[in-house]
């Protein structure tokens, strides 16, 4: 009996430690593919930025303040971002017309990309329900030039995501990544 109780203990510990690991891409990985529409009505793909550095990074909600933050340091960083040879899609659940809205408020110069299913929060495992409501984690994802995640930003500070993500793109184009 004490065999059975400890296989069983194993067996739950097991599963537990599966359903619980990630499920979204990760480092070295083809990085999932989407079509979606930004703020101006535009459809975006993985294919459409190929040959390029991407930049994708997951956000809650247009207009709330850690959010606001986020997309301001990007916008603030832009030249920067596009001299180190990167494209930008902030993507979150807001529709077009919201996204339109924020980006025009704040003049976000780079694609709001609306994923309002959460289809692409999904492909990337970011999209959480709290108490019926659903979001996408604030969560980055660089994408090398080959389609596959150079590096994956987890619990991301919106101050300091756009610096990181830049000093990194620095680090792996000298690397020859």
């Amino acid at each position: 009996m004490r065999r059975l109780s400890t296989l069983l203990a194993l067996c739950l510990i097991t599963v537990s430690a599966w359903a619980a690991a990630p499920t979204g891409p990760a480092v070295g990985d083809k990085a999932p593919d989407f079509k979606l529409q930004d703020q101006k009505g535009e459809w975006h793909t993985l294919d459409t930025e190929k040959g390029k550095w991407l930049v994708v990074y997951f956000y809650p909600k247009d207009f709330t303040g850690g959010c606001t933050t986020e997309v301001c340091t990007f916008r603030d960083d832009i030249v920067k971002l596009h001299k180190a040879g990167a494209v930008v899609y902030g993507v979150s659940l807001d529709n077009v017309k919201s996204h339109a809205e924020f980006a025009a408020k704040y003049h976000v110069p780079f694609p709001l990309l609306s994923d309002a299913d959460g289809a692409m929060a999904t492909k990337y495992d970011v999209l959480s329900d709290e108490k019926g409501s659903k979001y996408a984690r604030r969560e980055t994802f660089l994408i090398d030039p080959n389609g596959k995640i150079a590096k994956v930003y987890k619990d991301v500070d919106p101050e300091k995501n756009s610096g990181q993500v830049l000093a990194d793109l620095e680090q792996l184009k000298g690397s020859g990544v």
